[in-house]
């Protein structure tokens, strides 16, 4: 009985980091508003606060990345490091974040931040009921990110 629940435990695991990937895949197809909510629940929220912005439910969500899609027009997501902890049907990850950036305009930009997420499974599918993303380091390609460095402590709760 033991090795079944386990083996499920890292079933899941593996499907919430497929859930990652396509949700990156997302952000990098020119953060895509129409594909953005099949990885969310209906009430599910993203959040950044003031740093970001942050969209409530999928009609929310899909203005986010409307506004994403407008200010970016490339964008490569690096997801590594996870730490995933699974209960049943709802779970908990963290993610760090190296990408890549342009503004519209060209301006090239490293971004560098962690995500908190919050994830439930409906169906037997794994998708996003909260997911929170912290930014550490947003500065442009050509000064370096010596003295960009955000020190923000953020804990989950």
């Amino acid at each position: 009985m033991e090795t079944k629940k386990e083996l499920q435990r890292l079933m899941d695991i593996e499907a919430i980091k497929q859930l990652k990937y396509n949700y990156a895949d997302i952000c990098d197809d020119n953060h895509n508003p129409d594909r953005i909510c099949s990885v969310f629940v209906e009430d599910g929220s993203w959040e950044s606060g003031e740093e970001f912005g942050n969209g409530y439910g999928h009609e929310g969500i899909r203005e986010l990345f409307k506004g994403f899609r407008a200010n970016m027009d490339f964008t490569q997501h690096n997801m590594f490091n996870p730490m995933i902890n699974v209960n049943g049907d709802t779970a908990t990850g963290h993610w760090y974040l190296f990408g890549c950036f342009r503004a519209r305009g060209g301006k090239d930009m490293f971004l560098q931040g962690e995500y908190f997420d919050t994830y439930v499974k409906v169906g037997g599918i794994w998708k996003y009921k909260k997911l929170i993303f912290k930014p550490r380091l947003w500065v442009p390609r050509a000064e370096g990110w010596q003295d960009a460095l955000i020190k923000m402590p953020f804990t989950m709760g």
